[in-house]
């Protein structure tokens, strides 16, 4: 499923903590609590549909996230569907109004693509965020100077002021880790990612030195793939895999291209990912040996 296509993951949810910011998490909760309540008493989406002057994909947008929620039709589902306890009805109306709360990433719009922004209110409301990466340091785990670096490659003629602003986009992204609740990172990084010199040696120096600081972090876990591995099952390119704390949540796939990108929440296709992420972080250098390996890498730099 491309992301230019909405969000549309599946999956009963009975509640989400306040921890999920972010709109589209946000949405993706109350589509689907929305979605359990129907189902529940057996009515139809189109019975759905006529209580809110809508129509069936309506109904459908809105179970999975796809739209934001005013309060009336929320208010009149609810009444169609049962849900009489004032406790209850308030709980979910103040979710659908929490939905309808722009992002902090909300001020950078104008720089983010459609098929972009769904992620980082994912990963905002991440419990675990595993990364594969074959030719960049993951984006929470980049140095300033790394970060200009790798964004002046995306935009060959980027002006200042908007390379200043995206990199704090970045950085603010890089916030999460610094939360009581922040989420767990475990990166496993190919060594090409290391011996590729981005912005020269001193700024491979800098991110390097800056990866070891990270590792040292309680929520990371850092490991590098050696060339000495030779193949692996995660040739095909990098991959993110965000799980959620709830358990209703399902896993997502985060599959990145040039102009869009993937979502992917099948869980015999994510289990596929998890298997090959498994594999590969058996086969990498264990995470004390990575920083070995690290500070050997940054000693070959001139």
């Amino acid at each position: 499923m491309s992301a230019s296509e909405g969000v549309a993951w599946e999956g009963p949810v009975r509640s989400f903590g306040r921890r999920a910011s972010g709109p589209t998490v946000q949405r993706i909760v109350l589509g689907a609590q929305l979605r359990r309540l129907r189902e529940s008493r057996d009515i139809t989406t189109e019975r759905a549909a006529a209580a809110i002057r809508g129509s069936h994909s309506k109904i459908s947008r809105m179970e999975h996230g796809r739209v934001g929620f005013k309060d009336r039709d929320v208010s009149d589902l609810l009444t169609l569907y049962g849900v009489t306890d004032p406790e209850e009805r308030a709980g979910l109306l103040a979710l659908a109004r929490e939905a309808g709360n722009p992002g902090w990433w909300h001020d950078f719009g104008d720089l983010l693509p459609h098929w972009f922004e769904p992620y980082i209110s994912l990963e905002a409301a991440a419990s675990v965020i595993r990364n594969y990466e074959v030719q960049f340091v993951p984006g929470l785990l980049q140095s300033p100077s790394y970060a200009r670096e790798v964004i002046r490659l995306g935009f060959s003629s980027i002006t200042d002021e908007e390379l200043n602003r995206r990199v704090e986009l970045r950085l603010g992204r890089q916030r999460l880790l610094s939360r009581p609740n922040a989420p767990k990172i475990w990166a496993a990084l190919d060594e090409a990612v290391l011996r590729r010199h981005i912005g020269g040696p001193a700024v491979m120096r800098e991110q390097i030195g800056h990866l070891i600081e990270m590792a040292a972090h309680p929520r990371v876990t850092l490991q590098v793939v050696p060339f000495r591995v030779g193949g692996h099952s995660a040739a095909g390119g990098p991959f993110s895999i965000l799980r959620f704390a709830e358990p209703e949540l399902s896993d997502v796939v985060y599959l990145e291209q040039l102009t869009s990108a993937l979502y992917i929440d099948k869980p015999s296709e994510v289990d596929r990912y998890l298997e090959v992420m498994e594999r590969l972080c058996v086969q990498a250098e264990t995470a004390p040996d990575t920083i070995t390996f690290l500070e050997k890498v940054r000693s070959e730099l001139t």
